[in-house]
């Protein structure tokens, strides 16, 4: 993980206290960063995330589908035969 410190020195046990909040508050996140900024009291952090994998849903013949693997034969055929409209 990168870290980036701005604005002053902190000792390793912050660091890693920060980077622990930060998996708490995002436990859904791959966390691949985060910047600490440091302004007097306060510190500003910024946590920069691994991309999120995601498959594209489209409604084919009444369902909505990301692929269609799983169609048996009859809703295969049914998904060859539909007619595509167009928006123009």
């Amino acid at each position: 993980m990168k870290v980036n410190v701005s604005g002053g020195t902190i000792q390793q046990d912050e660091i890693n206290a920060y980077i622990k909040y930060g998996k708490r508050k995002y436990p859904n996140r791959h966390i691949m960063g985060v910047d600490i900024n440091l302004d007097n009291d306060f510190v500003d952090l910024k946590f920069y995330f691994s991309p999120v994998k995601f498959e594209r849903i489209r409604r084919i013949t009444g369902y909505l589908v990301g692929t269609t693997d799983r169609f048996n034969n009859a809703k295969k055929a049914e998904v060859n035969e539909r007619v595509k409209h167009s928006l123009s």
